[in-house]
């Protein structure tokens, strides 16, 4: 199966950029070389990740990242999205630490010998343990760490870097790690969600002015994930929870960066769920955005409920992929529009979007056409959201390879690149190499 678009398509056109993604610990393993994190403490409890597995080794980048460079530059993207582990690269007591600079470097100049685009994430979720056990995002001092990190790094890497974001998904280690207590830390408050909420914002903008002071010429930006909140019916009761859930799950984390305050719901919280902001918060968080990441995977439907704001509606006989989410492309251009339509934006990149799907490796590939029909609904997605106004300058698909896939350990496959686990082979799949054929043709567009 082939992803095509029309001949005029803004996709279709040189400028438009096309990368792939990855995540530090999901990738990298060399646990040895870096201090532990949130997610070695969670992996390590029993229970957490379902089938008991760890990212010590995953694909073991921090060794192979020479050949997996080699294998980007195959795909013939111009970007690669990449994050950084804290812990990696400072020492506990904040310095730099040499081997993990070493690493990066060696990386950002490969990229750059390679012509691919280094696109960094600072923060994808790998807090080091120590700032945990002494609060993490609970403690107001870890957003002051985070900006000091984020002065280390940038001035570390200079030029090197293509663009920065300061966060990925804002929303997954708030709410999952810290309010329901599915991710690392493995929390489980309402107040505690909003306050590491507010944490997170408030350690995004520290560091943009950072960014911004230290690389006045690279565009720094954040990611946030956005899953679109549609109505069971158009029943008053199901249209008002769907508004709801879409304030407490997205907008929650886009308003204060645009028009520098949370949505309404705030004050229909508990007042011990408030989170606790203090005099010139929000005009940090505010800092202008040279780019808005948007990562997009599914949608969730609600109506209401008796006893909560609102309720999810698992849907019957609807496509979903193999970890359980609903293929509904139409959101990805419903969402981009509604908020061209709402904010200022910035121009966008789609900095995440992909399928997990149950691979198998036959052979010498994998025919993998349910992952490349996913891509091709989602680019047509895109361009009909392009057609409607909205500035998107590029696409990452996510992911690059098969990875530690958080709590679901290594049962989940959303890569491009199958890896056999026990001997770290790499095996582009059929989707991969649809890909990269659509990115030549491209650039064979007069």
């Amino acid at each position: 199966m082939k992803l095509e678009l029309p001949h005029d398509s803004r996709l279709r056109q040189r400028d438009f950029l096309y990368g792939v993604a990855t995540a530090s610990f999901q990738i990298e393993g060399g646990a040895k070389h870096r201090q532990p994190c949130i997610w070695d403490t969670f992996c390590a409890t029993p229970g957490k990740v379902r089938d008991g597995s760890d990212g010590q080794v995953a694909c073991d980048h921090y060794h192979r990242w020479p050949e997996d460079l080699d294998l980007i530059q195959s795909l013939g993207v111009d970007a690669y999205r990449l994050s950084i582990s804290w812990g990696r690269l400072l020492n506990q007591d904040g310095s730099v630490n040499p081997d993990g600079a070493r690493f990066y470097l060696e990386l950002l100049d490969g990229l750059k010998a390679r012509g691919i685009k280094a696109f960094v994430t600072l923060y994808h979720w790998d807090l080091p343990q120590h700032l945990e056990d002494a609060g993490g995002w609970l403690n107001r001092d870890t957003a002051y760490r985070f900006a000091e990190y984020a002065d280390k790094a940038s001035r570390l890497f200079g030029d090197r870097v293509h663009a920065y974001a300061t966060l990925n998904e804002p929303f997954c280690s708030a709410y999952l790690g810290y309010e329901v207590g599915i991710h690392a830390p493995g929390l489980a408050q309402p107040a505690y969600g909003r306050q590491a909420a507010h944490h997170l914002l408030l350690a995004h903008g520290l560091a943009m002015a950072v960014l911004k002071r230290n690389c006045p010429d690279t565009p720094s930006g954040i990611v946030l994930n956005f899953t679109p909140c549609y109505p069971h019916s158009d029943s008053e009761g199901d249209r008002a929870a769907a508004a709801y859930a879409d304030d407490y799950i997205n907008q929650w984390y886009i308003r204060p960066l645009f028009e520098g305050r949370y949505p309404e719901i705030i004050e229909t919280l508990p007042e011990a769920v408030k989170p606790t902001i203090e005099p010139g918060d929000m005009d940090v968080i505010g800092h202008p955005l040279d780019f808005l990441g948007v990562n997009f995977y599914t949608r969730e439907v609600y109506q209401a409920a008796a006893d909560a704001p609102f309720q999810t509606v698992h849907l019957e006989a609807v496509e979903r992929t193999d970890i359980g989410w609903e293929v509904y492309p139409q959101a990805l251009t419903d969402l981009l529009v509604s908020l061209h339509r709402r904010y200022p934006l910035p121009p966008v990149y789609i900095t995440e979007n992909g399928a997990a799907m149950a691979d198998q490796w036959q052979g010498e590939g994998v025919q993998d056409e349910d992952r490349t029909r996913y891509y091709q609904r989602h680019l047509e997605a895109l361009h009909h959201a392009i057609e409607q106004g909205v500035d998107v300058r590029g696409y990452f698909a996510w992911s690059l390879m098969d990875n530690f896939e958080w709590a679901e350990g290594y049962l989940k496959r959303f890569g491009i690149v199958y890896v056999d686990y026990p001997s770290q082979r790499r095996i582009i799949k059929d989707s991969g190499l649809a890909y990269r054929d659509f990115i030549q043709s491209r650039t064979e567009t007069p």
